[in-house]
């Protein structure tokens, strides 16, 4: 072996040797920092900052966000709804930019739960988790029961509603048992999920965009004649709901903050690209689809039914449908995947506060794989039985899945209110991810838009319509709170633990023992 040989050895040993050392120094910090929080894990930290966003990613999952309701917002608003995605993306990067700030501090498992806790007290939390569970109990069954049709057509099989609530308990099932698999095998499969993803929008979006458009540019300005009482505001109020379907999810990168090394730096980041990346692709498959209208009148109407298989097939063909739609159901399974992930450990953080019924048996984490494979359980079971009992009671259902996005709403506003009480109760954040000045300004702001944003989904706008399309939303959702505060009532879960609460604004003296790798 020559001089040189020996000297580039010794420089890669040197390297591999800092590496690891910098690794154990990141773990021990993370250790130290839960501990200080009042907390030890037994969690593997095995995912990498890139998995943490593929799991925030595929959550938020552009293409079945795009896919399942652009019929939807085409409807409702016409071209112009395409505009809509970047306001609904700058008020969701608002409220992504607080939850930043608070998760930098307390990157405990179970996300929008103990955020709650510590900024404004236990009883609040415990609120905040259960609207958030059932939503996330809906929107799995929401996303699978929107897939089924997808699987359907690509096994050739006749769509019927028990083939389809059949192949939505099975997509349940698959993605309960890769969860079940471990952290490693969730981030893998969440990178594989977003790169699948991401290459099959540019793609897709770019092929239409070259060699199926039909309409120029300007089409995005034209209203083609929808309005209300002369005004088209509120059919773009209407239609900018298919653009606040696409943006949620980043959420998800906290909910695996025990899991993700250095999580008070990494979290925060994953969260603004889940934001940045994934409303970019949103917005790019949402222009193809919009600009490559053929029948423009016969989308709004409803006389096409499904404007994206037409848009599809004309563009790509029979073989080149099929092959969308393969890409298609990657990215329903691994939103499937990830909306499980961040249910399960939701569960697992109320359990292990002693917050719910079963939390000594749901507060487990598996010995061999170390993940909350019980909870992981209710997040396939719950879901499933949801989409069962769709089968005969097709309108209830309906009402159920439509609480998932007004519910998930909901529980963010709760989070970012909490955050301007504790604030004003003079905490002042001390992760290493900070807003410094612009603190106040963005939770205001963050405030404002959720606000906005829930009134104009609950908004009823169809008078003619059957109750559950004007008034699902509000009757769901007003359900859920009900039956929580009966809950809280009656078993006062909060009195259980002794976990710190409501100490955030008696925490902003306290610097986090997050190490620094800047």
């Amino acid at each position: 072996m020559t001089q040189l040989s020996v000297e580039k050895d010794n420089q890669t040993q040197a390297l591999k040797r800092e590496a690891f050392i910098k690794e154990v120094e990141i773990q021990d910090a993370d250790l130290d920092q839960l501990k200080a929080l009042g907390y030890t894990s037994n969690f593997d930290r095995t995912m990498s900052m890139w998995e943490n966003f593929a799991l925030g990613f595929t959550y938020l999952s552009p293409v079945v966000g795009v896919y399942t309701i652009f019929q939807f917002g085409f409807s409702a608003g016409g071209p112009p709804m395409f505009w809509s995605y970047i306001l609904v993306g700058l008020g969701q990067l608002l409220v992504a930019l607080v939850f930043g700030e608070v998760v930098s501090q307390f990157p405990i498992a179970g996300g929008l739960y103990p955020w709650a806790r510590r900024l404004v007290g236990s009883r609040w939390a415990w609120m905040a988790g259960w609207i958030y569970m059932w939503a996330l109990f809906s929107t799995v069954a929401a996303v699978a029961i929107g897939g089924a049709p997808y699987m359907s057509d690509l096994l050739g099989l006749q769509p019927s509603p028990t083939t389809n609530t059949i192949i939505a308990v099975l997509m349940i099932a698959a993605t309960t048992a890769l969860n079940l698999s471990g952290t490693s095998l969730l981030g893998h499969v969440a990178m594989f999920g977003f790169i699948a993803e991401l290459i099959g929008a540019v793609a897709v979006g770019g092929y239409l965009l070259l060699f199926a458009r039909i309409h120029s540019f300007s089409f995005l300005f034209d209203t083609v004649n929808i309005n209300a009482n002369g005004s088209y505001l509120p059919a773009f109020f209407a239609a900018s709901i298919a653009a606040m379907f696409a943006y949620y999810g980043f959420e998800a990168c906290g909910d695996v903050a025990e899991e993700t090394p250095n999580a008070s730096r990494t979290i925060p980041k994953a969260m603004r690209m889940t934001i940045y990346i994934g409303g970019a692709a949103a917005m790019w498959i949402c222009l193809a689809f919009i600009l490559a209208v053929p029948d423009v009148q016969s989308a709004i109407s409803g006389k096409d039914p499904d404007p994206v298989a037409t848009i599809l097939r004309s563009a790509l063909g029979e073989i080149g449908l099929k092959a969308v739609i393969a890409i298609v159901m990657i990215s329903f399974l691994s939103c499937l995947l990830s909306l499980q992930a961040a249910a399960s450990r939701l569960v697992f953080a109320y359990s292990r506060d002693k917050m719910i019924v079963g939390s000594k048996w749901l507060g487990q984490l598996s010995p061999h794989t170390h993940i909350p494979a019980r909870a992981l359980l209710i997040a396939g079971i719950t879901p499933s039985l949801v989409a069962i009992i769709g089968r005969s009671l097709s309108n209830v259902t309906d009402a159920v899945i439509t609480f998932a996005s007004a519910g998930i709403y909901v529980s963010f506003q709760m989070v970012v209110l909490a955050a301007l009480i504790a604030r004003a109760r003079g905490w002042k954040p001390s992760g290493l991810f900070r807003l410094g000045s612009w603190a106040w300004p963005v939770n205001i702001c963050a405030f404002a838009y959720g606000v906005s944003a829930i009134v104009n989904m609950v908004w009823p706008r169809s008078p003619d319509s059957p109750w559950y399309v004007n008034y699902g939303m509000i009757f769901t959702t007003s359900l859920v709170l009900a039956i929580g505060i009966v809950y809280l009532i009656l078993f006062r879960p909060h009195r259980h633990s002794d976990a710190p609460a409501g100490d955030a604004h008696r925490l902003h003296l306290k610097e986090t023992p997050a190490l620094d790798t800047k």
